[in-house]
């Protein structure tokens, strides 16, 4: 097979600007040398503030890392994934596809009464008051996806095959996460700080992969942005709750369990079919 210069210096450089865009990302939190918390209103304000200013930094990494043809083929906002045709499919389907994964999880919510919350209007009027729901529910979600996917997955996709590129541009994303573990331990021994941190770029890794195929089957940012928080909303599934209920209770949850997995499992190709969202990139 012949070898060719241009096709390898263009992977390189993909791979390494998008590893110099994750370490700038997890820099822009860090650069305010907080003495709080992560969770204190003075450093949440602070990160709030990076993570504005990387909406209009990661886009720059995007471009210098396009081809040429690619920019001339498409517009840059349709790159993003910020276009209008097919938005409303992608605002609905991906989160209807990501709630039926979560059948379990929504059922016990239902069992605890906690669902109820919802209906209440002064849950939503408290929640945007609460700057560490905002950034759970809103931010981090916008800025993440927009940076690790948005901005990562279409230089990847130059150099490498569609799934290579979706199985790879969640590890910058899962490693990104480790940066948490410098905040554990100054509270929590060095051991279990790194159990926890191994646990989350687990499952950070894997919700990445998952959003990353949304992200190329949609070509749309606003599935991914509401997949994630809808995810970072339920959280990681709470297993030892199930032991918790009793006889028929018991019985339907871990039903809608394996049920939620095999017809999300079904589903997963359908319901993220390109056509239905008028995506020509494939």
């Amino acid at each position: 097979m012949e070898w060719n210069f241009d096709e390898t210096f263009q992977c390189y450089k993909s791979i390494f600007l998008c590893f110099l865009l994750s370490v700038t990302y997890v820099f822009s939190l860090h650069i305010w040398k907080s003495p709080h918390s992560r969770d204190h209103p003075s450093t949440i304000k602070k990160r709030f503030t990076s993570a504005f200013v990387m909406l209009f930094i990661s886009p720059c990494f995007l471009y210098m890392g396009l081809r040429k043809e690619v920019l001339e083929k498409q517009t840059f906002p349709e790159i993003l994934g910020l276009r209008s045709q097919g938005l409303c499919q992608a605002i609905f389907m991906p989160l209807f596809l990501t709630m039926i994964l979560f059948l379990g999880p929504i059922s016990m919510e239902f069992y605890s009464g906690l669902s109820k919350l919802y209906t209440e209007e002064m849950y939503w009027f408290s929640n945007l008051k609460n700057l560490i729901w905002l950034r759970n529910h809103i931010v981090a979600p916008f800025t993440e996806e927009f940076t690790y996917r948005s901005c990562m997955l279409p230089m990847l996709l130059q150099c490498f095959t569609p799934y290579s590129a979706v199985f790879t541009s969640p590890l910058f994303f899962g490693v990104a996460h480790f940066h948490h573990m410098l905040e554990r331990i100054n509270h929590m021994s060095f051991n279990l700080s790194l159990k926890i941190s191994c646990f989350q770029f687990a499952y950070t890794t894997l919700f990445g992969m998952y959003s990353a195929y949304i992200f190329y089957r949609t070509r749309h940012f606003i599935s991914i942005f509401i997949v994630h928080s809808f995810c970072n909303h339920m959280g990681f599934p709470d297993f030892t709750e199930v032991v918790t209920y009793k006889g028929m209770k018991k019985i339907t949850i871990v039903s809608l369990f394996i049920i939620g997995l095999c017809a999300w499992c079904f589903l997963l190709e359908p319901l993220t079919e390109p056509t239905w969202y008028h995506n020509e990139w494939l």
